[in-house]
């Protein structure tokens, strides 16, 4: 292990800008549930495990038209507790290695906290591949628009589990939801999705032109819902980048991806191959 650390941080001090990839695994050090599994879930909401309910079916478009309380429960929960949660010491550390690169840094991350803005990350330079919860849209999205949940406050009964109150669509007055990718979703919408998988394309292809070297820093992307491992691969085989890919139980790399495995959990694989 002390090999592939010394290897990964060799690398990311030769590095001329830094590309993070972030999936649940980057939040539970900041004691932010991970869902991968039924169990995190019942073992954060027991009322939810009384009812035999999965994530896939807890985290479904169609639960806001079927049983809004219990959709807005869950979600006005998170909210509420992601607002609460203050960012764990590796985003800080992550930050000041970004800040001291010529080229900067770009995040990919699955995760819909809004972690790394609330760190002092910057927004044009995050792309969040399944949205996030701090804002809102129509459940029919009525007018292609999305807008801040910033001044939303959802109420839940926590005895009874099920929202006392939840926000209304801006424009037909509607039922709001959080812009989010859900299971069984047919009226997500992506137009921050776009604008950001656009910035990332460019800031990508800016430093090819620049010739600068660029590090892949994963960290927490488990293999259940592979989308930022997919990423991350997708990334180093077009650019060539290497891949550092932090995981205490899916650390492995493909064959033809010049990278590094480094088996640990987030905060302390960041600690470790940031010096």
């Amino acid at each position: 292990m002390n090999d592939k650390i010394k290897e990964a941080q060799q690398l990311i001090s030769e590095a001329d800008a830094i590309v993070i990839t972030a999936g649940a695994g980057m939040g539970v050090d900041s004691g932010l549930p991970d869902f991968r599994g039924h169990s995190g879930l019942w073992k954060e909401y027991p009322a939810i495990k009384k009812r035999g309910l999965r994530f896939n079916e807890i985290a479904d478009a169609r639960r806001f038209v079927t049983d809004v309380e219990l959709a807005w429960a869950f979600y006005g929960h998170r909210l509420d507790l992601y607002r609460n949660t203050q960012p764990h010491n590796g985003f800080n550390t992550l930050l000041n290695l970004c800040e001291s690169k010529k080229g900067g840094y770009f995040i990919y991350t699955s995760n819909v906290d809004g972690q790394f803005q609330k760190a002092g990350f910057e927004n044009d330079y995050i792309y969040e591949c399944h949205g996030s919860i701090h804002s809102l849209q129509c459940i029919e999205n009525c007018q292609d628009s999305v807008w801040s949940a910033h001044k939303t406050d959802v109420f839940v009964d926590k005895e009874n589990f099920k929202a006392l109150s939840y926000p209304k669509c801006l424009y037909c007055d509607e039922v709001a939801r959080p812009n989010i990718l859900m299971f069984s979703d047919s009226f997500w919408n992506d137009i921050n999705g776009k604008r950001q998988v656009r910035l990332m394309r460019k800031w990508l292809d800016k430093r090819e032109e620049l010739n600068e070297k660029v590090v892949i820093i994963e960290i927490g992307a488990g293999c259940d819902i592979p989308t930022v491992r997919i990423k991350s691969e997708k990334v180093s085989k077009k650019y060539g980048h290497h891949l550092i890919r932090i995981n205490p139980n899916d650390e492995e790399i493909p064959e033809g991806i010049n990278g590094v495995e480094i088996k640990m959990n987030g905060l302390d694989g960041i600690e470790a191959v940031v010096n």
